[in-house]
């Protein structure tokens, strides 16, 4: 045994099976070493952000980490904008980055570079392994670090010796640790803070966009008349069903202290207080309005659930009754519009669909129909675009079972349109739908904003995708996904059914 089919050895007792790889000459012996290890899925990605981005998709709907494989420093450098979002996601994620063998890095090769310096801003944990002998214990302690609540990125960078030479017998465990107990005092002062009512807001993130946060939340509510809102930029939220709806925090700072208003107090489950996207002349960086205190119930790193669960106990809140079940919206009719192509989606989608949301500015109606059954979205975290087609794809691997829908805006699609492809490949259950406004449209709204409501032709033409227009049937086509083309709000839901019920993927371009 090798030091690479060590470290696959102990990647598969700790329950990983699956690694997204885009490998290069370093990496060759742990490319050997996926057949040599049984039980781990190789998928390969066109470019290192469909790898990463794929990873976070899969981390997020399972729980446990996928590995990447990428090659030496610039492979990584290609992933690191998904490895960006899967920062603010917290999600578990191991990345095995090829090097050079360590007599040959004084050389000075064309592929030479700082490799740990790369992985560390967007990574919680780095190590560079030393020896073959050592690497097992190397690759469980990366996903003990990747696991340590509430998840990680954690990158091992591996130089070509440590892979091919020989490895000890031993396969070490991985200590996974557990997530931070309740802390009663913060219950206590959140219970009483809590009863003051209406001038209260529970915040919500994290964990406590599951199930079980949301139906504690909701208890939490009807015992103390508090109001409750979650972050504007989630990793994961169940919705439909029997399950609470509560408010998404708007985007444009002054919309969200507008939603806050009035509020004496904010407590904080599972996320950090809310601050401004980007910082405006004029602005603050807080949302939060000056006159609100905010106090911490639970750390997203804590038992976020039971502590929420504890916190309407303490209150003696009675037991979660779902309210009236919000309706399923009626399939729209006549013209194609951001809000109509929402109500579509939210009109057709299956049970238990996971929605991948990078809709963007088409996309922002898109929650406030919360009716139909229990689904899953997993939004955008870190602002870095490319992340929408990647993360279905690690979805779709993760939840085989469940329809994935890639929710997509038609600029950032191209960042990672290659994943298309492996979607493809893979055979993967993902309907892809394209809002095509043929425009970079938040950067039109940013320049209002600035005070420039009529660009000049420059500026214009840094934020308008034609001409030429993007051809996303042709493109889909040419990466072996089928694809159509629709222009009406009937047509869409039509074409949205039918896709829907095939297996395999699509993709639908929505000409707004």
């Amino acid at each position: 045994m090798n030091g690479a089919e060590s470290m696959l050895q102990v990647a598969r007792r700790a329950g990983v099976d699956v690694c997204f790889a885009n490998p290069g000459t370093t990496e060759m012996q742990l490319v050997a070493a996926l057949d040599a290890v049984p039980g781990m899925r190789a998928v390969l990605g066109l470019f290192e952000g469909v790898c990463t981005g794929a990873a976070d998709g899969y981390a997020r709907m399972r729980g446990i980490p996928a590995l990447t494989l990428l090659h030496l420093g610039p492979g990584l450098a290609n992933g690191l904008a998904n490895l960006h979002n899967a920062r603010r996601a917290h999600s578990p994620i191991v990345n095995l980055v090829g090097d050079h063998a360590t007599w040959h890095l004084g050389a000075d090769a064309p592929l030479t570079s700082d490799i740990e310096s790369l992985a560390r801003p967007m990574s919680g944990w780095v190590r560079t392994v030393h020896t073959a002998a050592q690497a097992g214990q190397d690759m469980a302690d990366a996903l003990a670090a990747a696991l340590r609540p509430p998840g990680q990125v954690a990158s091992l960078v591996i130089p070509q010796e440590c892979a091919w030479d020989a490895a000890g017998p031993d396969l070490p465990a991985v200590k996974v640790p557990a997530p931070a107990a309740v802390q009663e005092n913060r219950v206590q002062a959140a219970a009483a803070t809590l009863r003051q009512g209406a001038a209260t807001v529970l915040f919500l993130g994290g964990r406590a966009l599951r199930a079980r946060g949301l139906r504690a939340a909701a208890r939490i509510a009807a015992a103390t008349g508090c109001r409750v809102m979650h972050e504007t930029f989630f990793a994961r939220l169940e919705r439909g069903g029997d399950l609470p709806v509560f408010d998404r925090l708007p985007y444009f700072p002054e919309q969200a202290l507008g939603a806050l208003g009035g509020a004496a107090d904010m407590v904080l489950a599972g996320t950090r207080a809310p601050v401004a996207f980007f910082g405006y002349r004029g602005g603050a960086s807080s949302v939060v309005p000056d006159t609100c205190t905010v106090s911490v119930c639970a750390q997203p790193e804590e038992a976020v659930e039971d502590t929420l669960e504890a916190l309407a106990d303490h209150l003696g809140a009675p037991p979660y009754a779902p309210g009236s079940r919000p309706e399923r919206p009626a399939a729209p009719s006549g013209a194609l519009t951001p809000d109509s192509l929402c109500q579509a989606l939210a009109a057709v989608q299956p049970p238990g669909a996971i929605v991948v949301d990078e809709a963007a500015t088409s996309g922002f109606a898109y929650t406030l129909f919360a009716g139909g059954d229990p689904h899953t979205i997993l939004g955008l975290t870190g602002g870095a675009i490319g992340q929408g087609l990647p993360c279905a794809v690690g979805a779709a691997i993760a939840c085989p079972d469940r329809r994935v829908i890639a929710f997509q805006a038609d600029g950032s699609g191209m960042y990672t349109v290659q994943a298309l492809w492996t979607m493809a490949r893979e055979g993967l259950d993902v309907t892809t739908l394209v809002c095509a406004n043929r425009k970079y449209r938040i950067l039109q709204f940013e320049l209002m904003r600035a005070g420039v409501p009529e660009p000049g032709r420059q500026a214009a033409r840094l934020t308008e995708l034609a001409p030429p227009p993007l051809d996303w049937v042709s493109l889909a086509r040419g990466l072996g996904v089928p694809g159509t083309r629709v222009d009406t709000a009937d047509a869409l839901v039509a074409e949205l059914r039918r896709a829907l019920a095939a297996p395999g993927p699509s993709l639908i371009e929505a000409l707004l």
